[in-house]
């Protein structure tokens, strides 16, 4: 399939989703986008929140195993239907949806699997009621399912200026002991052939280092031991990286127009401020999964569910960032 379609897993039934893709869909962007659009959730629920949100669209349902892309077009919504049980249509998240997103995601990686898909995006999902403690993060659930376990890298995108933690979603009492030369050749080196390869573009790379000042009383330093022998191994690899820098000053104005990527040691150190720059004006990729992953770059907001008040931003730069790569 030449146009194959971008596969959409709504994600948390009680999260803002719906209400944005609704909100997108009015404005004609999914209408003019340049590939088919397929969701993955609930069609009662849909139907339900369109509803009492004041819209009104048709849906077309899909077969996930006879999924033909020259025969859809955005001028419905596709979906593919997976149950879920509900008593109101706007409620508190609970664990009860864990089943029906896993349910959504098995059907997602199943065409990502077959080829069927162009990339996968998922809507917002409550990490602590899905993933149960058995995973970080949505990126290591993904890896997980892929078989791609420590070989994946978050990039948050951005056109002035992208960020990646070299740890992810951990406590940060155990980023220390998790930050390696290898890790860090290895995510950096992703990033830059992301960027070559889908961008065309050679990144300028700046990486921050774990200790305020990049300075440490402690006999053993982060930054001289493990960073540094880890850029000027990159350096050798003609790869532009420079740092490493101090985390409170690498953030200035002036450097939006020195560096595309600014590399951090952990997940605040990096998404704090790059969300102070540009709020949810960014996209969140999984790098080294074996299809592109990217989902917008908030969580489900469940205190908003219901208000019709929500910004569907960040799922528009979403979709138009795949417009900017290039296919395998």
């Amino acid at each position: 399939m030449n146009n194959k379609p971008i596969i959409i897993i709504a994600g948390e039934p009680y999260s803002i989703f719906f209400e944005i893709y609704f909100k997108i869909f009015k404005s004609n962007f999914i209408n003019n986008y340049n590939r088919p659009i397929i969701l993955i959730g609930s069609k009662l629920l849909m139907t339900k929140q369109m509803k009492k949100l004041n819209y009104n669209y048709k849906i077309n349902l899909l077969n996930p195993k006879k999924i033909d892309s020259l025969k859809i077009n955005n001028k419905q919504i596709n979906l593919i239907n997976v149950n879920f049980n509900f008593k109101k249509t706007f409620d508190k998240i609970t664990n009860k949806s864990r089943n029906y997103i896993e349910k959504c995601f098995v059907i997602a990686l199943k065409l990502m699997k077959d080829k069927v898909g162009y990339a996968l995006i998922n809507g917002p999902i409550n990490k602590k009621t899905f993933l149960n403690k058995k995973f970080f993060g949505i990126t290591e659930y993904l890896a997980f399912k892929t078989n791609t376990k420590n070989k994946t890298t978050m990039l948050i995108y951005n056109d002035l200026l992208s960020v990646s933690p070299i740890t992810t979603h951990l406590p940060l009492k155990n980023v220390a002991k998790e930050i390696s030369k290898k890790k860090i050749i290895q995510n950096i080196k992703a990033i830059d052939v992301f960027y070559k390869t889908k961008l065309k573009k050679k990144p300028k790379i700046a990486i921050s280092g774990l200790n305020p000042h990049c300075e440490t009383n402690h006999k053993f330093s982060e930054e001289e031991k493990i960073i540094k022998p880890a850029i000027n191994f990159l350096k050798k690899k003609k790869i532009n990286i420079k740092g490493p820098y101090p985390a409170d000053t690498l953030f200035f104005k002036k450097n939006l127009k020195k560096y595309d990527v600014i590399i951090g040691m952990y997940h605040d150190q990096v998404l704090a401020p790059i969300k102070t720059l540009f709020e949810f004006n960014a996209v969140n990729l999984t790098l080294g999964l074996p299809f592109i992953r990217l989902s917008p770059d908030h969580g489900p907001n469940n205190q908003m569910l219901g208000k019709n008040k929500s910004d569907p931003k960040s799922l528009i730069e979403t979709l138009l960032f795949l417009k900017k790569i290039r296919a395998n």
